[in-house]
């Protein structure tokens, strides 16, 4: 198995985790205009990340994914290096924060599917849907819980 790490970002790496939200959010968010992504890259850099506590995962000294955790254990971003997609990184950065939280709390566009069945695969279960406020597209709220065994 690769070696890799997962820690606490630092702000150097705020253009490469920027260069991953842009990049794999255009992959995997077809369906919502391009422009709409652009024209947030800004907010999500200089306001949304540094209110977060992002995690980035680094394999060969090279940031593969990064996860963002906003307001207590609420996953706000998950984002992987679309060259590194389907290699454990996502779940790698998924069971980093299983083990510093008991509940996490993430919304997930409806159309994007392949990261709706991810994160059921990880043991995340819809508790509601809603429209986006900002995009618009319908979003599951999905929610995941330690179990504590007795």
């Amino acid at each position: 198995m690769t070696k890799y790490s997962i820690y606490k970002m630092q702000d150097v790496q705020i253009e490469e985790v920027m260069n991953i939200w842009l990049t794999s959010t255009l992959q995997g968010h077809p369906f919502i205009a391009r422009d709409y992504w652009e024209a947030n890259y800004k907010v999500v850099k200089e306001q949304y990340l540094p209110l977060a506590k992002t995690f980035v995962y680094e394999e060969g000294k090279q940031i593969q994914g990064f996860i963002s955790i906003i307001e207590g254990s609420f996953i706000g971003a998950l984002f992987v290096d679309t060259h590194s997609q389907g290699k454990g990184v996502g779940k790698a950065l998924i069971d980093y924060c299983k083990a510093q939280y008991e509940v996490l709390e993430l919304a997930a566009y409806v159309e994007n599917q392949r990261a709706v069945d991810f994160y059921k695969k990880q043991g995340f279960h819809v508790i509601a849907e809603q429209e986006n406020e900002d995009s618009k597209a319908r979003e599951y709220g999905m929610r995941w819980e330690k179990v504590l065994s007795v």
